[in-house]
């Protein structure tokens, strides 16, 4: 199945395919889970009591936003780190702990909640109590992903023992500025769990509700961001080889993802507006900050679209049709990526009006933050990691594409279908359209018929989106089982530096004194709010099963 290859590289390959495979099988069964969560709100059927609606949505968003993007980017930022750091003995011990740790900590999750004894939703901060085994779930994949950090940052360590003056590789260095931003993020989920895990156990008689609420919400926006990064790593090094392209800027990329390592985590608290106890100070710093994550965005855009123009103009091409017109839209690597970041637009967007405080106090509550959801992780992130699987999985196993024109299909219904789909939530939230709620029509009520057609629209885009899914699942067994071995294996290569762009600080390359920055402005951030949380009377909730 995989390449002739040094024994350590098919080894290499085999524990990323484990990663992907697993992210794959992650998104095909939450797809299915979503179709029906669609199919539910249009009105098209109903949940039978032995897998009733909240189950499946608590399936669903476990899956797609924390499994699926979690084993991918695990496997990604691995493959990077082994490719860009090359060594003749590499142990693999602790990665495959890892992984066996976190695909442990899935399976304990998922069968909790598929049996019943977790409908607690992806946002799982109390009241709503889940059985411990959920919380054990979790923990251990969270606690799998810091051993995969440890492997990454372990390897860094040793290439930068051995190279003390030269740069970071550019791709290891993203892989490593991404884990680390997540250690610092996953602290909040992790104290959260130190909460939870006692309560769920029946060792303590209540649980403060608001405190779970913002350790969960500390970690739960730079989950986001987790995700964002992992698409970047793809958007400026790898997409730019599908045209002969090169990075922009060196010193402005890694510029890009360390604002981000600033900026993840002192944000949280906006998803919070309209709880008391936090002193609106607090939450303008927290909104403040959130429009300073913008900042890397627009600094990748700009960076993407001048790599593209600058590849054009090489081979002579001028103009902006034209250069679109040059971009490889026949490669699935590259038009996923490209459909992906036209999906980032409105996501982005909308992510600005979720973080202003007037107008969150309207959407809030409804259909449009789900719509965003969507676009945003459905959209820069799982296309982006879909058609990189396109290039990464052929590279693996030594095999061609499965069936090309079939996974190029997929990556336009996947962008047809969430844009419907998107588009309907986040009208329906305009029209006031409820969210986290198995009936939408509200009995017959007049009024909810004002949303009908967007739950119709929601229903179609979800039902593309799962044929999308369908496709890709068809081409990633197909080219592991049934395709051919490449007479001459390609790789997947990163792409080289534009050799006229100013050289990068020395600075830019100094990761731990950038993270130690991260965890003092995530203390300044938080320790206002928690003292405030602690200093009040505590009401502690015994916690409730409402299924």
């Amino acid at each position: 199945m995989l390449s002739t290859q040094s024994p350590l590289r098919n080894a290499e390959n085999r524990l990323i395919l484990w990663h992907i495979y697993t992210a794959t099988g992650a998104l095909a069964l939450g797809a299915l889970f979503g179709l029906l969560q669609g199919f539910s709100r249009a009105n098209f059927l109903v949940m039978p009591s032995w897998f009733d609606y909240y189950r499946m949505l608590t399936a669903h968003g476990v899956l797609m936003a924390l499994v699926f993007t979690t084993f991918f980017i695990t496997g990604l930022c691995t493959f990077a780190v082994y490719r860009q750091i090359e060594r003749s003995e590499r142990s693999l011990t602790l990665a495959w702990v890892s992984y066996a740790t976190m695909l442990v900590g899935t399976a304990m999750a998922a069968i909790t909640i598929l049996s019943g004894n977790a409908s607690v939703l992806y946002t799982f901060y109390a009241p709503l109590k889940a059985s411990p085994w959920f919380y054990f779930g979790a923990t251990l994949l969270v606690l799998g992903t810091w051993g995969v950090a440890a492997d990454i940052f372990a390897n860094v360590i040793w290439w930068k023992k051995r190279n003390p003056d030269t740069l970071i590789p550019l791709s290891a260095f993203m892989a490593a500025t991404t884990f680390l931003m997540w250690i610092i993020a996953t602290l909040g989920v992790v104290a959260e769990m130190a909460l939870l895990i006692p309560w769920s156990l029946g060792w303590t008689p209540g649980i403060d509700v608001e405190l779970t609420r913002m350790l969960f919400w500390y970690f739960g926006h730079p989950l986001v961001y987790f995700w964002i990064m992992g698409a970047y790593l793809i958007w400026y090094t790898v997409i730019p080889t599908t045209f002969g392209g090169r990075v922009f800027s060196d010193a402005l990329t890694r510029l890009s993802f360390l604002i981000l390592l600033l900026l993840s985590t002192p944000v949280g608290i906006h998803h919070q507006f309209m709880d008391p106890g936090i002193s609106s100070q607090w939450k303008w710093l927290h909104t403040m900050l959130t429009y300073g994550v913008v900042i890397p965005s627009f600094m990748t855009a700009f960076a993407i679209f001048a790599s593209f123009e600058l590849a054009a103009r090489r081979a002579g091409v001028r103009g902006f049709w034209a250069t679109i017109r040059f971009l490889p839209w026949g490669n699935p690597v590259f038009t996923s990526a490209a459909l992906a970041m036209l999906l980032f637009i409105p996501g982005g967007f909308g992510g600005i009006v979720n973080s202003s405080y007037a107008m969150d106090a309207l959407v809030h509550n409804t259909m449009w933050v789900v719509g965003h959801f969507h676009i945003t992780v459905g959209g820069p992130v799982a296309l982006t990691f879909i058609g990189a699987a396109y290039g990464l999985v052929p590279v693996l196993t030594g095999r061609k594409l499965f069936a090309p024109k079939v996974a190029l299909a997929q990556a336009w219904l996947w962008f047809v279908g969430m844009t419907i789909m998107s588009l309907s939530m986040h009208w329906a939230g305009l029209l006031g359209a409820p969210r986290r709620t198995s009936d939408v029509t509200y009995m017959g009520a007049s009024g909810a018929q004002t949303w009908h057609g967007e739950m119709l629209g929601t229903a179609l885009g979800g039902t593309i989106l799962f044929i999308s899914i369908a496709l890709f699942v068809y081409v990633a067994v197909g080219t592991l089982i049934w395709n051919k071995p490449e007479s001459a294996p390609s790789d997947f290569a990163f792409a080289p530096l534009e050799p006229e762009a100013l050289p990068t600080p020395a600075v830019f390359d100094r990761l731990p004194r950038w993270g130690a920055v991260a965890i003092l402005l995530a203390v300044l951030a938080y320790a206002g709010p928690l003292q405030e949380q602690l200093s009040q009377h505590h009401y502690l909730a015994p916690g409730m099963r409402t299924w």
